[in-house]
C-alpha cells in the first residue's frame, strides 16, 4: 500500500508499510508460533488476511489548526499537526464526511483546542461508519459545553450536506489530558444507535460501547467461532468480556442458554438489542464484571467464551475455570502474549485449534482465537 504521509516522514502509525502482505503475515505467525511453542504445527488454522487498505470503520482525529482552517489527523511526535483525512486505510465513504465537517468547524465557531496554550474547545472528532447500511456516528469531542448550543444550530446544516449522519453526539471531555472521551455524553440526533451486521447477526454500537476496527476481518473472526462452536454440539455457554455480543450471538442457537457479562452497560444495551431481533429467548445479558460473575458461580456451562482486553483474562479466572473445568473454552484475544500466559494457567485442557485474523494490517498486532478442549480424565 501507498502512503504519501509515511514517505515523507510524517507519519508512521502503520509502522510495516515497507513490508509485503505476505511478509507481514508470516511475521506474526511466528510470533504466535513462538509464544505457543508447545503446540504442534497440525493445530495452527491458516492465517485470515485482511485487505490492505479501504478496511477501517473508525477514525479518531485530533482536531488541530484554527476555527478557520482546522487540520484532522494526529500530532506526530515533532509536535507538527498532520491532515489525515485522505489516510487510504479508510473507507471511501470517510472523505467526504470529512471535507463538509472542515467548513463546519468554521460555521460553527468550534476552535480547535490548543494543548500547549490550554485554550479552544473542540478537541477530537470521533467517526464510525456502519459498512452494512454506509450510515456514520459522528461524536463531537469538546473541552465544556461552552459552544454546544452555536453546535446546535449549525447543526441543520451538516445534515442537509451528509445526510449519511444517522447518529451525532457530544462528548464532554474537560480534563487536561491526552484522554479521548468524557462520561457525558449528549445525544443530538433521534437515532442514537448504529446499526451494523456481520453474517445476518444485527448488531448495535452505541458511543461508549467498543466495537472491532475492521469488519472484514471482525466477520470471519466471528464466523469461525460459530463454525467451530457448531462443531461441539453445545446448549450452554457463557460469553465473558462480551462487548456488544458478537460471539455470543454468533454462536448461540434458539436452544442454547447463553449468559453474556460485560462492564459496560451500553454494550450490554446493544446485546440486548440484537438478541431481541434475533428472537433468542434463552439468552441473558448483564452488565457486571466477568471475572468477580464467574468466580462467585458454583455451576458452569458446556462452554466459556472469553474475548478479555488486553491483559488477558488473569490467574483469578484461569484457576477458577481449571477447578470447575467447562467442557470447552474459545479464547479470543487482541494480545497473544497475555493469552499465552492465561493458557499456561489452565489446567487440565489442550489447545485443539488456533488461529490468527490479521485485524491491523502494517502493524504487529493481530487477533488470534483458540480453542481449548478438556483433557480425558486419566484412570
Amino acid at each position: 500500500m501507498y502512503c504519501e504521509k509515511y514517505q515523507v516522514g510524517e507519519c508512521h502509525s502503520c509502522q510495516w508499510l515497507d513490508l509485503s502482505a505476505e511478509q507481514q503475515l508470516n511475521l506474526k505467525h511466528a510470533n504466535l508460533a513462538a509464544l505457543l511453542p508447545s503446540l504442534t504445527p497440525s493445530v495452527f488454522q491458516p492465517a485470515i488476511a485482511s485487505p490492505q487498505q479501504k478496511f477501517r470503520n473508525k477514525a479518531k482525529m485530533v482536531v488541530s489548526g484554527s476555527v478557520e482552517k482546522p487540520i484532522l489527523g494526529i500530532v506526530n511526535p515533532q509536535g507538527e499537526a498532520v491532515d489525515l483525512t485522505d489516510c487510504p486505510l479508510y473507507t471511501e465513504g470517510f472523505l467526504p464526511v470529512f471535507e463538509a465537517l472542515k467548513p463546519f468547524i468554521a460555521r460553527a465557531g468550534l476552535t480547535p483546542y490548543n494543548i500547549e496554550r490550554k485554550r479552544g474547545e473542540l478537541k477530537y472528532l470521533l467517526l464510525t461508519q456502519s459498512q452494512h447500511s454506509g450510515q456514520f456516528m459522528l461524536r463531537f469531542v469538546l473541552r465544556s459545553e461552552k459552544k454546544l448550543e452555536q453546535l446546535k444550530n449549525a447543526l441543520p446544516w451538516l445534515t442537509q450536506q451528509l445526510p449519511q449522519l444517522a447518529v451525532i453526539t457530544v462528548n464532554i471531555q474537560p480534563v487536561h489530558m491526552a484522554i479521548l472521551e468524557g462520561e457525558q455524553e449528549i445525544v443530538l440526533t433521534e437515532q442514537q444507535v448504529l446499526r451494523e451486521e456481520f453474517n445476518q447477526v444485527p448488531l448495535f454500537i452505541r458511543p461508549h460501547s467498543f466495537f472491532q476496527t475492521n469488519p472484514i476481518v471482525a466477520a470471519k473472526l466471528y464466523q469461525t467461532a460459530r463454525e467451530w462452536v457448531k462443531e461441539l454440539n453445545i446448549n450452554s455457554l457463557w460469553d465473558l468480556f462480551c462487548g456488544v455480543g458478537g460471539f455470543g450471538l454468533h454462536c448461540a442457537d434458539k436452544q442454547t442458554k447463553l449468559t453474556g457479562i460485560e462492564i459496560s452497560q451500553p454494550a450490554i444495551d446493544c446485546a440486548k438489542q440484537s438478541a431481541k431481533e434475533l428472537g433468542l429467548q434463552q439468552v441473558e445479558f448483564q452488565a457486571l464484571d466477568s471475572t468477580k460473575f464467574a468466580t462467585n458461580k458454583d455451576q458452569i456451562p458446556q462452554l466459556v467464551l472469553v474475548n478479555p482486553p488486553r491483559r488477558g483474562i488473569g490467574k483469578e479466572l484461569c484457576e477458577y475455570l481449571s477447578t470447575m473445568q467447562p467442557d470447552s473454552i474459545l479464547y479470543s484475544s487482541c494480545n497473544a502474549q497475555t493469552m499465552a500466559k492465561d493458557i499456561e494457567r489452565l489446567v487440565g485442557y489442550q489447545v485443539v485449534k488456533v488461529q490468527l485474523f490479521d485485524m491491523f494490517p502494517h502493524t504487529a498486532h493481530y487477533e488470534v482465537i483458540a480453542l481449548l478442549i478438556k483433557e480425558p480424565t486419566k484412570i
